[in-house]
């Protein structure tokens, strides 16, 4: 270390405060959010599903709709939606997929390709 010369010295220890205040600023800002979720889980709301608002808010328009297109995509598949409720997740994609009425018939095995893909 003694081959570093002051000013290397003087950058070197000016990185590393800086990181430990980052650190620092880190650790209170989680200990914020702990309290923040703690206090709204004490008025009876569920935190994993504040968390999964909070994920889902913070994601793209486009990203969040292909995303549930993709989800229901796959509960279908799975037979996880009855199939009242199937016809009605299964719309919004083929009419989203679909620009004529001879390319909606034509959905259904695109959606499989994407999904596939």
């Amino acid at each position: 270390m003694s081959d570093l010369h002051t000013g290397t010295r003087d950058q070197l220890r000016a990185f590393v405060e800086r990181v430990e205040r980052l650190e620092e600023e880190k650790a209170a800002l989680t200990a914020d959010l702990k309290e923040v979720y703690a206090e709204a889980k004490s008025m009876g709301f569920d935190v994993k599903t504040l968390r999964t608002i909070v994920r889902i808010r913070k994601q793209d328009a486009n990203e969040r709709q292909e995303a549930e297109a993709l989800l229901d995509t796959y509960m279908i598949a799975l037979g996880m939606v009855p199939s009242d409720e199937s016809e009605q997740f299964s719309e919004p994609v083929q009419t989203a997929q679909a620009s004529s009425p001879a390319q909606a018939g034509e959905g259904d095995a695109s959606q499989d390709d994407e999904a596939a893909a």
